[in-house]
């Protein structure tokens, strides 16, 4: 459980709201729905030590309580160098905090609502990425597009239906488990793709994975990359690396 009175963090997503907080067994963290705050609690009464947001704020959030925008942070808060002024700040978190962790050129892939890809070299500059539909959204599109293709009911994150496309093997029979398959293989894909592309530029370029469906794909991507290049750890599972970000930029007492 979190500490009482203890800091607490918040990234609002897309799709969802991601804490963490200074728990009593060390550090925490939760996603929840918008609008709700740590393991359910209220948000009224909450010590945000410091907060982004991707999108708009929903309604609830009552900017006159809990979420001071003293303590928002924003792009001018973040010392990622070379940003445009259209980035958005979960990019630029998480890239800045692998390049920070790393030393050297990173390539991060945060697999949430969407899938993007952000490139930092090693000066810690901003250098460009990839967007694309994070899994949810195709399978969205699948249904929504199609005339024969079910809805998969996935919200945010992967459903546990979903990982039965992973268990069925590289070729499944029913039609859920194909389309889980061919969205988590070719995002997979596409960041292994990325990742190769980079080496052939920056060999020491470490690739970093976060997101709410990273658990999913890290085992394919390091398949992938382990079987093609030789992963000798460069590639590394955050899965809460921009709320560590938010953490590093805003500490708490006691961090």
């Amino acid at each position: 459980m979190v500490a009482p009175g203890a800091a607490h963090w918040l990234l609002i997503g897309n799709s969802r709201w991601h804490w963490a907080g200074q728990g009593l067994d060390g550090w925490r963290t939760w996603h929840a729905p918008p609008g709700f705050g740590c393991e359910g609690a209220p948000l009224a009464g909450l010590r945000l030590a410091g907060w982004a947001a991707v999108g708009p704020i929903p309604d609830q959030a009552g900017l006159d309580g809990p979420l001071d925008r003293r303590t928002r942070m924003g792009l001018a808060d973040i010392p990622l160098q070379a940003m445009p002024p259209w980035l958005g700040v979960d990019r630029a978190l998480v890239g800045w905090r692998a390049w920070q962790l790393s030393g050297s050129p990173v390539l991060v892939a945060d697999a949430g609502t969407a899938l993007s890809l952000t490139r930092v070299d090693a000066d810690g500059r901003f250098v460009g990425g990839r967007l694309m539909a994070g899994a949810a959204l195709q399978l969205r599109a699948l249904a929504e597009g199609t005339s024969q293709l079910p809805e998969i009911g996935v919200s945010a994150g992967l459903a546990d239906g979903m990982l039965s496309a992973l268990a069925a093997g590289l070729w499944p029979i029913e039609t859920e488990a194909a389309m889980g398959s061919g969205v988590l293989w070719g995002m997979a894909g596409a960041i292994a793709l990325a990742a190769q592309q980079v080496w052939v530029e920056q060999p020491d370029c470490q690739i970093w994975l976060t997101g709410g469906d990273g658990a999913q794909l890290e085992p394919l991507l390091a398949g992938l990359l382990g079987a093609r290049s030789g992963l000798e750890g460069r590639l590394q599972w955050a899965p809460d690396l921009a709320l560590e970000a938010l953490a590093a930029l805003r500490p708490g007492p006691g961090r």
